[in-house]
C-alpha cells in the first residue's frame, strides 16, 4: 500500500526546505522529496564553492534553447540539483529587490503581497549579525552577515563610483536599494547558510518530518480535479491527504506540472501527454536578468586569481580550515550595487556585481595575469520567455527560452548598464590597482559593436521566475494564496509565482514566499 503524508513537498530548495521546517513545527506528517543528492560535500559549505557550483556540481547541466536575439546562442542554465536547491550553488547574495516590487504585485491583484505585508517575513527568516530594525530581524534560520574577505580592491570600487556621483549604501536590503557597497550574504559563522542547512538540518530529528533525497517525482497524481500525491521515477505511489505543495523552482515546477498533463494541451500533445487541465499559464511567463560584464587586467595580485593554480589553491584552503579567512571565506561576489539606466526609473534598474577575479563563473573568460570583473545586468526586463518539454521522458531535460532581448527595450537598457561598468572601471580611483579593459576591450563603442559582444559573451544571472504566474485573473497559475486555479489541494510555492522579477538576486524573495506560504497554510486548513 502508498504510504500516505499530511503534505508532500516537491523539491527541497530555497522553499521546499522552509516549508518543511515550518509545516512540520506542529502535528502535520510531512514529506520532503529532493531530486538531488544531500549537500554533504566541502564545496556547498564554503563560501567560495560558488565558483565550483556554475560548473557542473549540484547542477542539472541544462542549457538554453538557441536564443534568437543573441546569435543564436545556447546559454549554459545552472539550476540546482541538491538539498538546498539554489541556496546550496549560489553566490550567497542576500538582496531583497526594491520595495516597489512588490507594491507592484498588489496592484497586479495580488493581495496580501504589498512590501509591508511581506517584509515582517523577510524579517522573519533573518538572524542578522549587523541589523535588527524595522527592515532586518534576528533570531530566524537563516544567517545573513557582512562579508569576511573583502579586498581593497572593493574600497578602491566605491570610490571610482563616488566618482561618478554613485553614493556608498551600507544596507542595501534595507530602506532602499540605491548606491554600492558590501552585499550582504547568507552566510553564518564564514559558512555559507543555505535552507537545507539554515532551516532542515536542525529539525531532521522530528518524528513527522521525512526527508527523501535522491529521489525524482515523475508527475503529479490527480483524481476528480483533486492533487493526490505523487508517483515517482520507479513507479512508487505516495498519497497526500492534504496537500501536495510543489516548490521544485521556476524551471522544474512547470516542467513536473506539464509531465503531469496540467499545462498549454497544445504543446502537451505535440510531445504525446494527454492534459488533464488545458492551462497556457504554466510555463509562460519566464522572465530573467540577463548579465554582461566587463573584465580588466589588474596590475598586481589584487584579486584572487591566483589562487585558481593548485599550490596557492591548497594555500586557500589551509587558510580557511584553520581560521576561516582568504580566498575560501569570499563569495568572490560580495560587492556591488544599484544604479539607474533609466534616470526617471521609479527604482534602481541596473544591479552591479564586482567579481574578485576572472573566469570565477562557467564560460567567461580568465586572465592570464590576474583580473576584474565588473557585472551589469537591467533588472525589470520586458522579455517574456517558455519553458516547455523536449518529450514525455521525464529524465529529459526541459526546453529553457528565456527569450533574452525579444524586447528592444532590454537591449537598450543592458548596453546602458555595461557602459556604466565600463566608466566605473576606468575610473581614476580603481588606476592603481587596474591595468587595462580586456573585455569588451577599448577598440568597441558602439551600440551594436557592445551588442554584439553581449551576444557572443553575456549569461545568465541565475533568476528565473514567473512560469506559475500569481494573480486573481483567470489566466493566473495561483491565486494570491499560492492555491493553483483549477486543481484543489495544490500550491506551487517558490519564485515561479512572481507575477513580476524583483529587481535584485531571487533567493530571499523565494525564502519569504516560503515563510508566507507556511502561514497561509495553517490559516487555510488549520495545520
Amino acid at each position: 500500500m502508498a504510504q500516505t503524508y499530511d503534505f508532500i513537498i516537491i523539491g527541497g530548495g530555497s522553499a521546499g526546505c522552509v516549508l518543511a521546517a515550518r509545516l512540520s513545527e506542529g502535528t502535520a506528517n510531512v514529506l520532503l522529496l529532493e531530486a538531488g543528492g544531500r549537500d554533504w560535500h566541502p564545496f556547498y559549505k564554503m563560501p567560495a564553492g560558488f565558483a565550483k557550483m556554475t560548473k557542473g556540481i549540484g547542477s542539472w547541466g541544462w542549457y538554453t534553447t538557441p536564443q534568437e536575439h543573441l546569435g543564436g546562442r545556447r546559454l549554459r542554465y545552472t539550476q540546482a540539483r541538491v538539498m538546498g536547491g539554489g541556496s546550496s550553488v549560489n553566490a550567497q547574495i542576500y538582496t531583497r529587490g526594491a520595495a516597489q516590487d512588490y507594491d507592484e504585485w498588489r496592484q497586479l491583484g495580488c493581495d496580501g503581497w504589498s512590501y509591508e505585508d511581506v517584509l515582517p517575513y523577510f524579517r522573519k527568516a533573518e538572524d542578522n549579525d549587523t541589523f535588527e530594525d524595522r527592515y532586518h530581524g534576528k533570531g530566524g534560520p537563516l544567517g545573513v552577515s557582512q562579508p569576511a574577505a573583502p579586498l581593497p580592491i572593493c574600497e578602491g570600487y566605491f570610490e571610482a563610483a563616488a566618482q561618478l556621483g554613485i553614493p556608498r549604501n551600507l544596507d542595501m536590503a534595507g530602506e532602499k536599494q540605491d548606491g554600492v557597497g558590501y552585499y550582504q550574504l547568507t552566510q553564518r559563522n564564514v559558512r555559507r547558510s543555505s535552507t537545507s542547512v539554515a532551516y532542515v538540518d536542525p529539525v531532521r530529528h522530528r518524528k513527522n518530518l521525512t526527508v527523501r533525497s535522491g529521489t525524482q517525482v515523475q508527475r503529479i497524481i490527480v483524481e476528480k480535479g483533486r492533487a493526490t500525491g505523487v508517483e515517482l521515477i520507479g513507479g512508487e505511489q505516495i498519497h497526500a491527504s492534504s496537500e501536495v505543495l510543489l516548490a521544485s523552482g521556476a524551471i522544474g515546477s512547470p516542467r513536473l506540472l506539464q509531465l503531469s498533463g496540467i499545462g498549454p494541451a497544445e504543446h502537451l500533445r505535440t510531445v504525446g501527454i494527454k492534459a488533464i487541465l488545458d492551462q497556457p499559464g504554466v510555463g509562460s511567463d519566464l522572465q530573467d536578468h540577463l548579465d554582461l560584464f566587463t573584465i580588466c587586467e589588474c596590475r598586481g595580485d589584487y584579486t584572487y586569481d591566483k589562487y585558481a593554480r593548485p599550490l596557492w589553491s591548497a594555500v586557500a584552503g589551509l587558510r580557511y580550515l584553520f581560521n576561516r579567512s582568504g580566498p575560501v571565506a569570499s563569495s568572490l561576489f560580495e560587492t556591488g550595487g544599484f544604479w539607474y539606466a533609466d534616470e526617471n526609473a521609479r527604482s534602481p534598474d541596473i544591479q552591479f556585481h564586482l567579481g574578485l577575479g576572472s573566469g570565477i563563473e562557467a564560460g567567461v573568460d580568465h586572465m592570464p595575469h590576474g583580473g576584474v570583473t565588473l557585472n551589469s545586468a537591467y533588472l525589470r526586463p520586458r522579455s517574456r520567455g517558455t519553458v516547455r518539454l523536449a518529450s514525455a521522458d521525464p529524465t529529459a531535460a526541459p526546453l529553457i527560452d528565456p527569450n533574452y532581448w525579444a524586447d528592444p527595450h532590454d537591449r537598450e537598457m543592458s548596453i546602458r548598464g555595461l557602459r556604466m561598468v565600463r566608466e566605473i572601471m576606468a575610473q581614476e580611483a580603481l588606476g592603481p590597482y587596474v591595468l587595462a579593459e580586456r573585455l569588451p576591450g577599448p577598440d568597441l563603442t558602439s551600440d551594436a559593436d557592445l551588442a554584439a559582444y553581449a551576444a557572443a559573451h553575456a549569461k545568465t544571472d541565475h533568476h528565473p521566475a514567473g512560469t506559475c504566474r500569481m494573480g486573481a485573473d483567470a489566466a493566473a497559475v495561483v491565486d494570491p494564496r499560492l492555491r493553483f486555479n483549477g486543481i484543489d489541494g495544490l500550491r506551487v510555492i517558490d519564485a515561479s509565482i512572481m507575477p513580476r522579477l524583483v529587481s535584485a538576486n531571487t533567493n530571499s524573495t523565494a525564502i519569504m514566499i516560503a515563510e508566507k506560504a507556511a502561514d497561509m497554510i495553517r490559516e487555510d486548513i488549520g495545520a
